[in-house]
């Protein structure tokens, strides 16, 4: 059974982590509290978070891509090494979290055996 390694993470918090492939959600898709302060200092564990992140134009078709992708690496010829997939916002806490968590989700879901790390979900609101 392939391995899969998803990683959530905030630019604002340094270096990106090494996958095989990157999400960069920062300018294709806006930050949820900037439409709903109410979510700011709200992290993606949080209902509203999620749907208001699930609810953005063009995050469903991510997904749906973005899990197709993994499905092609796992049925390639070269096996035993784990599919690495990088998440990323501005802060980690909002949009990156919230794709992470589905896409690991989906990955369950098609019995892969997956492996969540929201790296810098925990960590303080990055000021702008």
């Amino acid at each position: 059974m392939t391995r899969i390694e998803i990683t959530s993470f905030g630019f604002l918090h340094g270096a990106e982590p090494d996958a095989r492939f990157k999400i960069d959600l920062r300018h294709h898709f806006y930050d949820p509290h900037d439409h709903r302060p109410e979510l700011r200092y709200m992290t993606a564990h949080d209902a509203a978070v999620r749907e208001a992140v699930l609810a953005t134009g063009g995050i469903p078709e991510l997904l749906d891509a973005a899990t197709a992708m993994i499905e092609a690496f796992a049925a390639g010829p070269v096996q035993g090494e784990p599919v690495t997939v990088a998440v990323g916002c501005a802060g980690g806490r909002h949009r990156a979290a919230a794709v992470a968590s589905v896409l690991s989700e989906r990955c369950a879901e098609r019995g892969f055996d997956v492996r969540l790390v929201h790296r810098d979900l925990g960590k303080d609101v990055v000021e702008r």
